[in-house]
């Protein structure tokens, strides 16, 4: 088994459009309306949008493949690309997600350890995420890695207003 993590450019913007929106109606389809998961992938994963991120110096994304095919993703910002206003001295991983025929095969711990890389990169020793207070295998995962809680905020997802944990971690 092969596993490889490569930058994604703007020439893969469909591939990306597409696997965001697979592995997040994966993730959270079954816990969530139809309605609200097909809008918040409507909007947060339009080929627009999705572009703009990619232009972002100060956003980072990269696919993992297992064997060679695709597996999933990671979205890392820092300073004003992101999400939360956490300061200069952190790096956000905004988005890892792993398709479920890829569960299981530690891609998403490669992927984290990549987030960490790149955090020493951009000379940043602190990392944060939201993460769904309901999402019991995600906390149990960041928790393991040493991430702790920090703080809450609200996640809207279509219609509705859900409540993430800040988790972060020192590096």
């Amino acid at each position: 088994m092969v596993d490889q993590i490569k930058s994604i450019d703007e020439s893969m913007v469909t591939t990306l459009q597409a696997l965001s929106a697979t592995t997040f109606t994966e993730t959270f389809g079954k816990t969530n309306s139809a309605t609200n998961i097909e809008q918040h992938n409507t909007e947060k994963y339009s080929v627009a949008r999705l572009r703009a991120e990619l232009a972002n110096p100060d956003s980072h994304f990269v696919f993992i493949y297992h064997d060679h095919q695709l597996a999933g993703y990671l979205k890392v910002n820092r300073g004003e690309a992101q999400s939360e206003p956490m300061g200069d001295s952190y790096m956000e991983v905004e988005r890892i997600y792993i398709l479920v025929a890829f569960k299981g095969l530690r891609l998403g711990r490669q992927l984290m350890e990549y987030a960490f890389k790149q955090a020493h990169r951009w000379n940043l020793n602190r990392l944060w995420l939201g993460v769904w207070e309901h999402n019991d295998d995600a906390l149990a995962f960041y928790k393991k890695l040493g991430y702790y809680e920090l703080s809450d905020h609200v996640f809207t997802l279509g219609e509705s207003q859900q409540r993430d944990l800040i988790m972060a971690i020192e590096l």
